[in-house]
């Protein structure tokens, strides 16, 4: 039996991660909704008068799922308000259960205003930079007899060895317990393993002793065993869970049917299915009514994938799944993995007529944005390559600091987005985020 309310998904700063995130819950045939920062502030969790929430409905949702992004942001669009509706909701017997970037917005920070303080624990930084940029499956142990850890997996006396997915996932910083309970740790990588655009797979075992005896760095991902990946705890009568793998992530059985669990044990709730299936972000069939009135979109779509398929081609970014793309360092991919997906998602969806009335407005500024955006961009990936080319013989050829100033014009921070793509991608978003409702009834 489904609630009264259905979860509630935080959309603000969450992108693919939120797109995932949704995806999962609806394809376990629960019922869920992405809600803002501001809804928050204004009491979607706590059923107060005002609040955007169906109409007659009192209860409070089962859980509040927050996705992976920036941390800092999604704090930023709750406000002082929203974080202490989060924590009110929790304390009064709500669940909170954040992946990545959802998960370190529930740690403790020394600015209050950067995270929940559901959990004691801080944010650890990695020993470098680089280490920070892993992503694939790895092993862990999953602690043995605990109520959120689900059955299955390879068994020994110490518990349940799983393989479960991460994708340039943050680190708890764990003095103390607290309270905080460690529901698995990881023990050593899995074949699809990668650091930054390195497949250690492919390294021998040799080379990175060699490596960090001549360069002081150490790539050989023993920096990661032992380390905690999901943890657990209670925040008043409320419970949380945090876990830096992506236990919403398509088509990878153990992290599947360990969600699966937790939207029991957490929410209370019976998905009818344990695996989430594959997403091919490749030619989405588009599901507007009007393709005179999408072609803005669909023509952004098509230059998009363009600018995908030649940054593969010439070595810049690489095929990491069916939905996402990996990318040499320093290189924006994930602004164009989040860009991408966005796209697809809301060329898949039916508007509903909040979304029309919306898509008329921006509708120009949309076009003329997404025709700059993508001569611009493949201007500076190609730029990035010729840099790369000449940097042994002509290494002050492409000027730097052009190509900063460049991306920053295109793609913004790394970390903190801005420029035309971010402008892009909020429209893009708030197509989806405004369609959810008709998309529901869709299905």
């Amino acid at each position: 039996m489904q609630p009264a309310q259905p979860i509630h998904i935080l959309w603000d700063a969450s992108h693919i991660w939120g797109l995932m995130a949704w995806r999962a819950l609806r394809a376990l045939g629960l019922s869920c909704r992405l809600v803002k920062g501001q809804e928050i502030a204004e009491g979607a969790l706590l059923g107060k008068p005002g609040s955007r929430r169906d109409a007659g409905c009192d209860a409070f949702p089962p859980l509040l799922l927050v996705p992976g992004g920036n941390a800092r942001l999604k704090a930023l669009a709750l406000g002082g308000a929203g974080r202490d509706a989060v924590r009110a909701y929790v304390e009064r017997g709500g669940g909170y259960l954040g992946f990545c970037g959802g998960a370190g917005l529930a740690l403790s920070h020394s600015d209050p205003r950067e995270g929940l303080q559901l959990c004691p624990w801080s944010r650890a930084a990695y020993p470098q930079r680089l280490h920070h940029l892993i992503s694939g499956h790895v092993r862990v142990r999953a602690r043995a007899g605990e109520e959120l850890v689900p059955p299955g997996g390879t068994r020994d006396k110490n518990g349940a060895v799983l393989s479960l997915p991460v994708w340039w996932p943050g680190r708890f910083a764990s003095e103390n317990t607290d309270g905080v309970r460690v529901l698995a740790a990881y023990t050593a990588p899995e074949a699809d393993f990668w650091l930054a655009d390195l497949p250690l797979q492919h390294i021998p075992a040799h080379v990175f002793e060699a490596w960090q005896a001549l360069y002081g760095i150490n790539l050989s991902a023993d920096f990661l065993t032992n380390q905690s990946l999901v943890v657990s705890g209670a925040y008043g009568r409320g419970r949380y869970v945090l876990s830096y793998s992506h236990l919403e992530t398509p088509q990878s059985p153990d992290a599947n049917a360990w969600l699966a669990h937790l939207l029991r044990r957490l929410a209370g709730l019976e998905p009818r299915r344990e695996l989430v299936p594959g997403w091919e972000l490749g030619e989405p069939a588009p599901a507007w009514p009007d393709y005179k009135s999408a072609a803005p979109l669909l023509d952004a779509l098509r230059r998009t994938r363009a600018l995908l398929d030649l940054a593969v081609e010439h070595h810049l970014f690489f095929r990491r799944a069916p939905w996402l793309w990996g990318w040499r360092t320093g290189l924006p991919g994930a602004a164009c993995n989040n860009l991408h997906a966005a796209l697809c998602t809301a060329v898949s969806i039916a508007p509903s007529g909040r979304a029309l009335d919306y898509w008329r407005g921006i509708r120009p500024r949309f076009a003329e944005l997404a025709a700059l955006f993508a001569s611009g961009a493949e201007g500076y990936l190609l730029a990035c390559r010729l840099a790369e080319t000449l940097s042994p013989t002509l290494p002050d050829a492409v000027d730097k600091r052009g190509l900063d100033n460049q991306r920053e014009a295109l793609f913004g921070h790394p970390m903190h987005g801005g420029g035309i793509m971010e402008e892009l991608l909020d429209m893009a978003e708030e197509l989806i985020y405004l369609s959810q409702d008709a998309d529901a009834l869709a299905r």
